[in-house]
């Protein structure tokens, strides 16, 4: 399962740097467009947030893999192994994983409303199917329940041997 859950993180975050990739140059696309053929498009600004939400949602779980979240780590890195392992235990039940059902559990029904009323942009010229980023939202904090599922089993067995 463990490496399921890794072979999965690793995956998305192809995606998401392919995705930042497309997301620079539609940016410089953009900007070349608005600045030297006064030209702007409504739907390809839309669609530049709609890719900064597939990097940043999806980035999520790669970021926990590699440990690279946010931490006070002027006191965490003071800290003994066996304490940083009770910490990293102690954050993956008491706030990850409730904070991550939570989001997913409020989301979906976010993402089947905007479905049903085939939600689409207020702006002219705006993008449709706005469920489908939607969508991310619940996706990627499973993404992330999975990777600190992961952890918390790694954590715990690092407590027990220490």
């Amino acid at each position: 399962m463990s490496n399921f859950i890794s072979l999965i993180v690793r995956y998305i975050s192809y995606l998401t740097a392919f995705t930042l990739v497309l997301l620079v140059a539609l940016i410089i696309f953009d900007a070349t467009n608005r600045y030297l053929f006064s030209s702007g498009s409504t739907a390809l600004q839309e669609l530049e947030w709609h890719f900064f939400d597939v990097v940043m949602l999806l980035s999520l779980a790669y970021t926990l893999k590699h440990n690279a979240h946010v931490r006070v780590d002027i006191f965490y890195d003071n800290f003994s192994l066996k304490t940083q392992t009770l910490i990293n235990i102690l954050s993956v039940v008491f706030f990850i994983l409730p904070f991550s059902f939570l989001i997913v559990y409020i989301s979906i029904g976010f993402v089947e409303l905007s479905f049903i009323q085939n939600e689409m942009s207020s702006d002219p010229g705006g993008l449709s199917y706005r469920w489908i980023v939607k969508s991310l939202m619940p996706l990627s904090f499973i993404f992330l329940s999975l990777q600190a599922f992961k952890i918390l089993v790694i954590e715990v067995k690092k407590w027990r041997s220490l």
